[in-house]
């Protein structure tokens, strides 16, 4: 009984016939609630003999690791123990001394201090580093909150200087500023993995174990030796992100993975679980999960009493006691801590009484580095399953009463001068008084045992960490020529096909490419048959590690749903944040991995930036690469889903990241060109750069390209002619069409030549936003060269002897068209979708929203009126011929 399982055998054998009789009334239930009912009777009858009933649930609330099963720890702790004195110092004078020089710049003491040990002994005997002949080392993503304390041992290691610490948070103009969390994008030497965003680094680390082993299994690279480890606090177990994807890394198998979790009882305001127990809630999820286990709870000063417990009084003591007095309890001193702590078990208070243990010995297991070691090593020895290790610490450690373990000390950001004074004199930093107020900071020299163990150590572990290397291993990577992509510019001939078809077309052919074809990562959250992609079921297969144990249903059919351990495509299933972790993996192979690799991540655009937007703004500062497609796209596309499926307004959400380059195309042959450029951008042009192409699913044939000077350059650039008035008259207007929207755009020409006698000429915008940061980049540069001769953006140019008031159409946000608005000579005039999206035909839906050619006839000849070019009577007489109602309720407010 003392699992908290029920023994049977302690039933009164009376009852037998009890359980017999109820026996015909589990067999009336059926599937789960048969097992549900039949649990229910165990249950009951236990209680009914006097036998407490729980399902397992818990281990006790002890180390998984038994003291007698530690290892011998292989470094030299008074050497470490001093690392970690000076690298808690130097962390807390980083923060200290940033907002002593500018308030408000923030930073976080606690974390690190509480995390220090368990960090050092990673450096110092476990994280591999990428200096071998062959592998790339281990994959650590660290908890983001603790950077001051990374800062502060590379400064011991000679990779930061002292003015790297004096500028700690301060990057602009400075050179040797820190950035405040992990930003590749603004350390990229330095930082590997962005994971201050809570719940990322998780998700993350747990996609990229598993495309390490994608890797290997395609024979691509060998990751056998590489190890994921991922840093994270227990508060942040909090972000549904955090342990959202458990289960996938169990159910691969990916025991090449270790989740961290500082465990120091404490969030950003106050206990994790002040009226439970932490350890325990995360112990039955992960175990619930299928991941091992490894509890670090007691350092070795509890092992005497462990041992001596031999009635298990101690061990029922610290399960009952909950985090919050577990909080508190830290800060007494030995009287207290016999009183208070071990006096509530009176068996308990005798084995302390007895044993003569002082409390200061009463270390947690995340500040003692033998017992950690020993975690480590129980988490990374183990097969056939994800390990995670929980760490209990106490947050601010090392750093005072008034941090230990306090509420606030995660807000906590600044040293009064006693403060400081106190925290050298407790860490045995040998600085006077006055170096305190002129440079705090310590080094203990270049040649000090201390500075030699730290270099030791980690060349023995091949590198430094973090540390991002870019070394692309040497491989013959060509991108295919124009033949590649010729068959999109002869149009679909007469055929009705959709923009998603001709995309994942190229993508088809791509993969069929001999040099960069095994390159392509094709990524899709369910729906590929929504996106015309089974075909790639059979042509490359689906990535499944321990292949297909099972026969298909398809089986005979062409396009079966085929698995296989060398898989190409990752179907991720309903799972648009997994997905995008993979692209995330994917698009930082060739800095992880030395591998470029070129992903495809096809979805419903809706769930892109609007659901996983933390994510993709995450990949922009990891230096991603590859190619966002967000199919379904356009409040007015995706016509029967309805308000949560139509997206209207994801290129403007897309507008927010600097390093993206969105399209919103319209045509096979555009397509191509920016894929064209998307490959050698990323590839040849060696550019931290990522592509967004919105796709529609609405057929209509698809045109050959136009015979037009530099199309592929235009397109690329954000915009084209695509076909000029077929009439002349002094009345003209310019229409812009996107996507779809230059349907509207083509058939309002027809209705402004025919009935209106007026001459439009019609435009293809592939890229507002490309338009938008040339035309930005023009006005600053002149703004800056006033002297000079001023070049004129793009967009200005290409209009240059084209007169008449702009109409643009789009399937998205009127503020989409407006981003150039300011840019071109004419009068503008944006029509979009602005509103909630809403279930009906598409017809009805671009009539509603006023993006149908209708709608844009009408938006083309009000811009003649205000250019008193037509009057008020023949635009009134035009709104009545078209249908439009003028008093309809505006669709922008609905």
């Amino acid at each position: 009984m003392t699992d908290g399982t029920i023994a049977f055998n302690d039933i009164d054998p009376e009852e037998t016939a009890e359980w017999v009789e109820s026996f015909d009334s589990v067999l009336a239930h059926d599937g789960d609630d048969r097992a549900a009912y039949l649990l229910k009777l165990v249950v009951e009858h236990a209680q009914r003999s006097g036998v407490t009933a729980k399902i397992p649930r818990d281990t006790d609330y002890v180390n998984t690791v038994a003291a007698a099963a530690d290892l011998p720890y292989p470094g030299d702790e008074a050497i470490e123990r001093r690392l970690r004195q000076i690298n808690r110092w130097n962390a807390a004078m980083m923060v200290s001394q940033a907002n002593k020089k500018s308030d408000g710049l923030g930073g976080h003491m606690s974390t690190y201090a509480s995390s220090a040990t368990f960090l050092e002994v990673g450096f110092n005997h476990i994280f591999r580093g990428k200096e071998g002949a062959k592998d790339r080392g281990d994959q650590v993503y660290f908890q983001g909150h603790g950077s001051p304390g990374l800062y502060a041992r590379a400064f011991l290691e000679g990779r930061l200087e002292l003015s790297h610490l004096e500028n700690f948070r301060r990057e602009v103009d400075r050179g040797t500023g820190l950035s405040s969390y992990p930003h590749p994008r603004l350390m990229p030497e330095f930082w590997e993995f962005p994971t201050v965003s809570m719940g990322l680094g998780p998700l993350n680390a747990i996609y990229q174990a598993r495309f390490n082993r994608y890797l290997a299994a395609r024979g691509l690279a060998e990751t056998s030796d590489c190890q994921v480890m991922c840093f994270m606090g227990d508060g942040e177990c909090d972000e549904p992100e955090s342990l959202g994807a458990l289960s996938i890394a169990a159910r691969e198998g990916l025991d090449n993975l270790t989740f961290v979790i500082n465990c120091n009882l404490q969030r950003l305001d106050g206990p994790v679980r002040g009226n439970g127990k932490i350890v325990q809630e995360l112990e039955r999820i992960f175990k619930g999960a299928g991941w091992n286990v490894v509890k670090c709870l007691w350092g070795r000063g509890w092992d005497p009493l462990f041992a001596a417990d031999a009635d298990g009084q101690l061990t029922q003591l610290v399960n009952e006691i909950v985090d919050g007095d577990l909080q508190r309890f830290m800060h007494f001193e030995r009287d207290e801590t016999q009183s208070e702590f071990f006096g509530r078990n009176e068996a308990a208070a005798s084995l302390f009484e007895t044993l003569g243990v002082r409390g200061e010995d009463l270390l947690r297991g995340g500040h003692d580095p033998v017992k950690i070691y020993s975690a480590y090593q129980a988490a990374r020895s183990h097969r056939g399953a994800p390990s995670v290790i929980l760490f209990q610490t106490v947050k601010g450690w090392g750093l005072g009463p008034s941090f230990e373990g306090s509420n606030p000390t995660h807000q906590m950001k600044k040293l009064t001068d006693p403060q400081r004074a106190d925290l050298r004199d407790r860490l045995d930093i040998p600085l006077s008084d006055s170096d305190l107020e002129a440079n705090p900071f310590y080094h203990p020299g270049e040649m000090s045992a201390e500075v030699q163990y730290i270099r030791e150590r980690r060349a023995a572990l091949k590198g430094f960490l973090p540390a991002r290397k870019v070394q692309i291993i040497p491989q013959d990577l060509k991108l295919p020529d124009d033949s590649l992509y010729a068959d999109f510019y002869l149009g679909s001939k007469g055929r009705e096909t959709s923009t998603t078809i001709a995309c994942v077309g190229i993508m088809t052919k791509l993969l069929g490419d001999k040099s960069i074809g095994a390159r392509i990562v094709p990524i899709v959250p369910d729906e590929s048959r929504t996106f015309g992609m089974e075909a790639l079921f059979t042509k490359v297969g689906i990535y499944a590690p321990f292949d297909q144990a099972y026969t298909p249903i398809d089986r005979k059919s062409l396009m079966y749903y085929k698995e296989k351990v060398d898989g190409q495509l990752l179907q991720e299933g309903i799972n648009e944040a997994g997905a995008m972790a993979s692209f995330t993996a994917a698009g930082t192979a060739y800095s992880v991995h030395g591998q470029p690799m070129i992903p495809f991540f096809i979805y419903y655009s809706m769930f892109g930036f609007q659901r996983v937007g933390d994510l993709i703004w995450s990949f922009a500062d990891a230096r991603g690469r590859g190619f966002l497609l967000g199919a379904t796209a356009g409040r007015t596309s995706l016509n029967g889903e309805g308000l949560q499926h139509e997206d209207g307004h994801s290129h403007v959400l897309a507008s927010t990241l600097p390093n993206i380059r969105a399209y919103d195309p319209a045509f096979g042959y555009e397509i191509a060109a920016i894929l064209k450029d998307g490959l050698k951008s990323m590839i040849d042009d060696d550019q931290d750069v990522f592509y967004y192409l919105t796709l529609q699913n609405d057929n209509y044939e698809m045109p050959p390209a136009p015979d037009i000077d530099d199309l592929d350059d235009k397109i690329v650039r954000g915009i084209y002619l695509l076909q000029e008035a077929e009439i002349e008259s002094d009345k003209q207007v310019q229409i812009f069409g996107s996507a779809v929207m230059i349907n509207a755009a083509l058939k309002a020409q027809q209705i402004l030549a025919d009935d209106y006698g007026v001459a439009a000429d019609v435009w293809s915008v592939t890229s507002y936003q490309a338009l938008r940061n040339d035309a930005l980049a023009v006005e600053r540069n002149n703004r800056l060269h006033p002297k000079t001769k001023a070049p004129q953006p793009f967009i200005t140019e290409a209009l240059a002897g084209h007169d008449g008031p702009i109409i643009a159409v789009t399937d998205f946000m009127k503020s989409v068209a407006d981003q150039v608005s300011r840019f071109v000579p004419n009068r503008f005039i944006p029509l979009g979708t602005d509103g909630f999206g809403m279930s009906d035909s598409r017809e009805a839906l671009r009539s509603h929203f006023e993006v149908d050619a209708a709608s844009v006839t009408i938006a083309a000849l009000d811009g003649l009126r205000l250019d008193g070019k037509i009057g008020i009577r023949e635009l009134k007489k035009a709104i009545k011929d078209s249908g439009i109602d003028p008093d309809k309720t505006d669709p922008a407010s609905i």
